[in-house]
């Protein structure tokens, strides 16, 4: 592979997400898939089973906010500086239900220092939001890629 510096900024982003997801068990085990990724972009899918579901026949909004977290993950590192979230929010607009599939929209509101902000937007397959999030990300050393 390529130095990370030697890498256009797709690249990069493509590269790190690989490194990322190899490790991300909980977002492999909930059936999520990563449709795209670009440099402070991400957009991850996941349909909603019979397990994600609530005592509501709805879907439980914690696994709403865990694919809009991942999709939040993989946009703020996908400059190869390892970042974590320092803080989020979310609001649920609608119901989603089984059988839903769900996508997480991430894209890069402000990034200075090692202080991020992005933006996630939750749709169901007609296109209706479902949820939004907002995630404040802080960079916390190291790198996903490594330099060769």
């Amino acid at each position: 592979m390529d130095s990370p510096t030697a890498l256009s900024p797709q690249d990069l982003a493509e590269a790190c997400a690989r490194a990322m997801w190899d490790d991300d068990q909980a977002s492999q085990r909930l059936g999520m898939a990563i449709e795209s990724i670009g440099p402070g972009t991400a957009v991850l899918a996941m349909t909603v089973d019979a397990s994600k579901t609530n005592g509501h026949r709805t879907c439980h909004g914690g696994f709403i906010f865990t694919l809009a977290d991942s999709a939040f993950a993989f946009a703020c590192n996908s400059y190869n500086t390892r970042s974590v979230a320092q803080h989020c929010s979310v609001t649920f607009i609608a119901p989603a239900f089984e059988g839903d599939r769900l996508t997480a929209t991430a894209r890069e509101v402000q990034r200075y220092g090692r202080s991020g902000i992005y933006d996630i937007v939750v749709t169901n397959q007609k296109g209706e939001a479902i949820a939004e999030f907002r995630g404040h990300s802080r960079t916390i050393g190291g790198t996903l890629v490594p330099a060769e």
